[in-house]
């Protein structure tokens, strides 16, 4: 089985900086895209950025110029630099891995999707 285990949410003042990370354990032979999303009380789950194995990033509009996306394909894991933070960064922070490619049988293989348990980043003001 793939496990996505987070790491580095708290709480933190506003203006003050977060690193997140986030590491996919298993047999892996590859990972299509890897990204963070957040769900702050009572609203829905959004997307923060993503980055495919080749580097291309997505980031939303709300924390560009803030924050950086990152990730080292060797260690399947995907990095979230937060600066800047705001009381609206306040949510819940989930791990996606998208087309996570696994071995299936003797020369099979497998895709899907998975997602991490969650992170509380809280930014107090």
């Amino acid at each position: 089985q793939v496990q996505l285990v987070e790491s580095g949410g708290g709480l933190v003042q506003a203006g003050g900086s977060l690193r997140l990370s986030c590491a996919a354990s298993g047999t892996i032979f590859s990972i299509n895209a890897m990204g963070w999303y957040r769900q702050a009380p009572e609203k829905q789950r959004e997307l923060v950025a993503a980055i495919t194995s080749s580097g291309s990033t997505n980031y939303a509009d709300s924390v560009k110029g803030r924050f950086t996306i990152s990730r080292d394909n060797a260690k399947n894991t995907v990095y979230l630099q937060m600066n800047s933070l705001k009381p609206e960064d306040t949510a819940v922070y989930y791990c996606n891995a998208e087309g996570v490619v696994r071995p299936l049988g003797t020369f099979g293989s497998s895709q899907r999707d998975y997602w991490g348990q969650g992170t509380q980043v809280t930014v107090s003001s």
